[in-house]
């Protein structure tokens, strides 16, 4: 954090793990750091989207003892600089929609390239995080709540959990879940007939109310705590 006017602002950033830059997540996401900017904190956007990146390409050289890369990822593109500014920050904010049961493909490499160069191979694992901050989650589906836990979503999607606690000493670590979104402006030009288009645009103008109001206490809470 820095000073500014005898306060600490805080910088609280946010990860859009979807290829969309305006989609339901990145408008989630967009109202969460408009809460935590609400209370004085510097905030700012990455969209994994628009970056040229890989996932962990199994190098080890984050693992190399007295190499140049031990505790930081080797590969040099686009997510480099993300990286160098997400681990110094005060509170994270990662999101991403749910693909076939999962994060996206865009977001388990960044995960893969954020929590591995830190995770020290020793007995027991050790933190090289240079700094400790909270992390929160979000994430985006299509299904509505009440299939969550028919599919298993969440025993899957809270597994991540564990690694902001163990990498990042987060003391507090929350989900936020946003179910039945709306996917197509126009449901009928789509094949998309497993749907009731009526009720989806019911939900639009009801619950994604309430989705975003969520989100803007969910960045608000990351802010202040």
């Amino acid at each position: 954090m820095f000073q500014r006017k005898g306060f600490f602002m805080k910088k609280i950033y946010a990860v859009n793990g979807s290829p969309r830059s305006n989609g339901n997540t990145a408008k989630i996401l967009q109202k969460a750091l408009a809460g935590a900017a609400g209370t004085g904190a510097d905030t700012e956007l990455f969209d994994l989207g628009k970056l040229n990146f890989s996932g962990c390409r199994s190098c080890f050289a984050c693992k190399l003892k007295n190499g140049d890369s031990f505790g930081k990822c080797a590969l040099r593109d686009d997510l480099t600089p993300v990286l160098d500014k997400i681990i110094n920050c005060d509170g994270l904010i990662m999101a991403s929609p749910i693909y076939f049961g999962a994060e996206s493909g865009l977001y388990r490499n960044f995960l893969e390239r954020l929590f591995f160069p830190l995770l020290a191979y020793r007995n027991p694992p050790e933190s090289l995080a240079p700094k400790k901050f909270n992390i929160f989650f979000v994430y985006t589906m299509n299904i509505p709540e009440s299939l969550i836990d028919v599919y298993g979503y969440k025993e899957h999607l809270e597994k991540s959990l564990e690694f902001p606690q163990l990498i990042f000493g987060s003391t507090r670590v929350k989900t936020l879940y946003v179910y039945d979104t709306y996917q197509f402006d126009d449901y009928s030009k789509y094949e998309s007939s497993m749907f009731d288009a009526a009720h989806k645009l019911e939900v639009k103008k009801t619950l994604w109310q309430k989705y975003l109001q969520d989100a803007y206490d969910f960045g608000r809470e990351l802010a202040l705590y």
